[in-house]
């Protein structure tokens, strides 16, 4: 029997409003729990706008309302759900942009926090620096469910090669991406990245961004999508609010890594990726 994985990605229209933000995300993952997604991801800073000086404004300590939320839904409707991403305040006051990862029972199985911060200045066009108001995570994350074992990053983090091809050797079969690019580099870097780091690695991804919001001051470039281990683009979005739905055979990993063993031809005595 095909070990046969059902993927869902809320892409979500994400306003100034917290608790219209939490609503939508509710209605979106039980649409996806009732189409039998067993893991449902939300995009990147889905609670609050994605404006570096608001960050404070939103921030949360974990536990707290959110993660509260998030945990309570993944219970109620038996998914493994990815919580996207949040402002989260630690214990000093520090602020991360963390993704939340909830089992089926709301039992929180992985925390990552963006390890590279998006600080870009591209004149005339867009300059955005997270790092004026969060703090840098340190960890690799990869998250081991009943299902799959994958590799959480958030969206710059994806440009760093070595940090997908890390979780690839330590046995992720999936890279899960919640990420907000934006309308500049989006039409240029969104589907190349995406579809080489699933390439490179031999992995599934699944990229979750917010939908389009034209009354927002950043806009989400949108275009989620899931994509197989051969770079094959399973279901994508468009810019509009909407659920994007795919099945994933997850033998196809090993299927591929066996045809073309690239992992394994790797020549560690000429280069090695170390911690």
């Amino acid at each position: 029997m095909p070990d046969i994985l059902t993927l869902g990605i809320v892409q979500m229209k994400v306003g100034s409003n917290r608790d219209e933000n939490l609503a939508q995300a509710v209605a979106m993952v039980r649409k996806a729990a009732s189409q039998d997604a067993d893991l449902v991801i939300l995009p990147e800073i889905f609670n609050s706008p994605y404006d570096s000086r608001l960050f404070p404004r939103y921030a949360e300590s974990y536990p707290g309302l959110t993660s509260n939320f998030l945990a309570g839904l993944a219970a109620e409707t038996g998914v493994i759900l990815v919580g996207g991403s949040i402002p989260e305040k630690d214990d000093q006051g520090n602020i991360y942009n963390t993704s939340l990862v909830f089992d089926k029972k709301g039992c929180l199985i992985g925390r990552h926090r963006k390890i590279h911060l998006f600080d870009i200045d591209i004149p005339g066009q867009i300059t955005f620096r997270e790092s004026d108001t969060m703090k840098a995570g340190e960890e690799l994350t990869l998250v081991q469910n009943d299902r799959v074992c994958f590799g959480l990053l958030i969206c710059y983090d994806i440009r760093f090669p070595e940090l997908a091809h890390l979780a690839a050797l330590q046995g992720a079969r999936m890279l899960i991406i919640p990420a907000a690019f934006n309308c500049t580099t989006g039409p240029l870097h969104w589907e190349l990245l995406m579809r080489s780091r699933a390439v490179d690695n031999q992995v599934y991804l699944a990229a979750a961004s917010p939908a389009r919001n034209p009354q927002a001051s950043y806009q989400a470039w949108g275009h989620s999508m899931i994509i197989d281990p051969w770079g094959r683009i399973l279901a994508e979005a468009d810019e509009q609010e909407q659920l994007v739905m795919a099945s994933l055979d997850l033998d196809l990993v090993e299927e591929a890594r066996r045809q073309l063993p690239v992992l394994q031809q790797r020549r560690d005595d000429l280069y090695d990726l170390r911690w």
